[in-house]
């Protein structure tokens, strides 16, 4: 008997209605994918996510009362099971892309992505695999590297990494060289599964929520 798989639910939040309705046009012909709501502003995601229990959530960074960042930080800190977030935005060199993934945003698109990124992107959130390209992370980092880090924040983010084994401070380290899990398997003689295990380790005692979390901390701590 074929297994059946339930779609993934996605909430749209972005206070263009133009961009939701274009949105929502596209996932309409994408097979998976299935729109549970859609709402225009950040103060309205935490009980629109308790009522509707999205798996992935696309938000958009400006909105006017509440922003997507502080709505997906404010995703984070919840006690419960928190959807992947990706973030939208019209500039990929916005500076406040990098604060949405400090956040807890597990990856960001473009609005102008082509639909079959953008279904790509949501069914690879869904599945909990990374969301950015090595490449892409590549980058975001070399943009943090180039602001530093100032040693107040330093100390704290390598007080958060003592926590760590030496193997997992490994895998951190490649994880902010931008590697993919295949990529630090080679590099540490380590199977795919292994470092999918290492980060999944790492991520839950230091209480984060996607590797590019992960990333951003082990460069703070100038690992």
């Amino acid at each position: 008997m074929e297994r059946v798989t339930s779609p993934v639910k996605v909430l749209l939040v972005d206070d263009d209605a133009l961009v939701r309705t274009g949105l929502r046009l596209m996932f309409g012909g994408a097979s998976g994918i299935e729109i549970v709501g859609e709402i225009g502003d950040g103060r309205d995601v935490l009980d629109t996510v308790a009522r509707l229990r999205p798996d992935v959530v696309l938000m958009d960074i400006r909105m006017p009362h509440v922003d997507g960042i502080a709505a997906t930080r404010a995703l984070s800190a919840r006690d419960t099971e928190t959807p992947r977030v990706i973030v939208l935005t019209t500039f990929d060199a916005d500076g406040t892309v990098v604060e949405a993934l400090r956040a807890g945003a597990a990856g960001f698109l473009l609005k102008h992505s082509k639909p079959e990124q953008i279904v790509a992107a949501v069914h690879a959130a869904a599945a909990g695999e990374p969301v950015l390209s090595a490449e892409v992370t590549r980058t975001l980092i070399a943009r943090v590297a180039g602001d530093g880090a100032d040693r107040n924040r330093r100390g704290r983010a390598r007080e958060r990494l003592a926590v760590l084994s030496d193997k997992e401070r490994d895998v951190a380290r490649a994880v902010a060289k931008g590697l993919s899990n295949s990529e630090i398997g080679q590099s540490l003689y380590l199977s795919s599964g292994t470092v999918k295990a290492y980060v999944s380790s790492a991520l839950s005692k230091l209480d984060l929520t996607n590797r590019i979390q992960l990333a951003l901390l082990a460069h703070d701590a100038e690992l």
